[in-house]
């Protein structure tokens, strides 16, 4: 073999298969072998242990369903009931029982609309003046402390652990729920309304709300205190419960004063934990008790003094004016802290606990008094309606004269009786019944 033969055999010819070792392409990664992840519900005991943990939950949740507030609420809804009659032109000659109900938490017979709603044991319900049916009701587990109607709604009040915590706010056409909220009202509290806010009554706390049940005031002991220093004073207990035009007046006996405070604050504050005073000031003696308010007056009774007392909006004392009251009758404070009063067009009428004062709106001083009362009067048919033993006392607003009288049989029930009128009906709250005359 030649030179040049041997030369062309040992060099690559363009084509070649065989080419540098640096031009060769490079090969593929290996793909990496990935072992596959094992179910855990393919394991029987995975399986077992999920099935325990849904019937777990479910329980839970079935626990939490039955012991609920909505699980111990029975209610019914209804639509709107018809308008009532309207009432007769005057008082008739006679009224007979037309029906009657058990109404333990009501402390007067309380009308919403065209309804009367009755109170007792758990169970709110509103009926037909005329026959007592029922329309609607609203049921809990727990007893009712109070029930009231302002705004054209019911609040009722019920009791829960150590107080009056729960309230339910119903519309009293249908029955609907429109506010709720947890509160921190005293047992045997009840109700104090001046058309915008209410307040619930009690020994060492008072509480305000407005229309919708949000809180807009405390005043006194306040329970799990945030801000300490926002009360006025500490240690006091408070005796009677008033309120007009977004105040609320009370009765204080406090530690170092030497007799009664009358104090007189804003229903809603500019701070709902620090109530704005408009004045308070240590009155003259001691078992005291506020009985009206008027726009910005109140009239508080000192029983040792014999005295009906009218204080101006800035404690500034107005009038005083003797008061001619059996003492038994002012020997201590009503239970729920509100005395016996109604209000018509002219008058406030004071129910002392034998004998109605009447007191006039612009001024509170005293126009006529009656014995021999059951209790305070109301517009009935046009005409000033009173209870008396045996009746009713058909009287004139000016003057308090008899124009007559009519009889109504009460069947032995002798204490205090408190009115209301709802069209034609007019209603009786005799203790714990609710009575309907027509």
């Amino acid at each position: 073999m030649s030179d040049g033969e041997k030369a062309a055999e040992e060099s690559p010819a363009y084509g070649s298969e065989d080419v540098l070792e640096d031009d060769a392409p490079e090969s593929p990664p290996p793909v990496p072998r990935v072992k596959a992840r094992r179910s855990p519900w393919n394991r029987g005991r995975d399986r077992v242990i999920a099935a325990l943990i849904a019937v777990l939950v479910l329980a839970v949740a079935l626990v939490i369903g039955a012991t609920s507030d909505s699980a111990a609420t029975d209610r019914t809804e209804a639509g709107p009931p018809p308008p009532l009659p309207a009432a007769p032109d005057k008082v008739p000659g006679s009224m007979a029982e037309i029906w009657s109900a058990p109404s333990g938490a009501t402390p007067i017979p309380v009308v919403a609309g065209d309804s009367v709603a009755t109170a007792d044991g758990g169970e709110v319900a509103t009926r037909d003046p005329l026959t007592g049916q029922i329309r609607w009701h609203y049921t809990r587990d727990l007893p009712l402390c109070t029930l009231d109607s302002v705004w054209g709604r019911l609040n009722a009040v019920y009791h829960k652990t150590r107080n009056c915590s729960e309230v339910t706010q119903l519309d009293p056409a249908t029955g609907r729920i429109t506010a709720q909220r947890n509160g921190n009202a005293e047992l045997g509290t009840q109700l104090v309304d001046d058309g915008s806010h209410v307040t619930a009554t009690g020994k060492q706390l008072l509480t305000t709300w407005r229309d919708d049940l949000v809180q807009s005031a405390e005043y006194g002991q306040v329970p799990a205190l945030v801000n300490a220093g926002k009360q006025p004073r500490t240690g006091c207990t408070y005796g009677t419960v008033a309120a007009a035009s977004s105040k609320v007046g009370v009765i204080e006996r406090c530690p170092g004063d030497p007799a009664d405070r009358l104090t007189v604050y804003k229903a809603a504050p500019e701070k709902d934990d620090e109530p704005q005073v408009a004045f308070s000031s240590v009155l003259a003696g001691k078992r005291a008790r506020v009985v009206a308010m008027s726009g910005d007056l109140t009239a508080v009774v000192l029983p040792d003094q014999k005295l009906l007392v009218v204080y101006n909006g800035d404690g500034t004392q107005r009038a005083a004016y003797p008061l001619d009251v059996p003492p038994a009758d002012l020997a201590a404070d009503p239970p729920s802290g509100v005395e016996a009063t109604t209000q018509t067009a002219a008058n406030v009428y004071w129910f002392s606990g034998s004998k109605v004062v009447a007191l006039s709106r612009d001024d509170l001083a005293p126009r006529w008094t009656l014995s021999s009362a059951s209790g305070p009067g109301v517009t009935f048919a046009q005409q000033l309606v009173v209870p008396i033993k045996g009746g009713l006392a058909v009287l004139n607003e000016n003057d308090g004269s008899t124009i007559r009288t009519v009889g109504v049989d009460r069947r032995g029930y002798a204490g205090v009786v408190r009115l209301a009128a709802a069209g034609p009906v007019l209603l009786e709250q005799r203790g714990p019944v609710l009575a309907a005359l027509k």
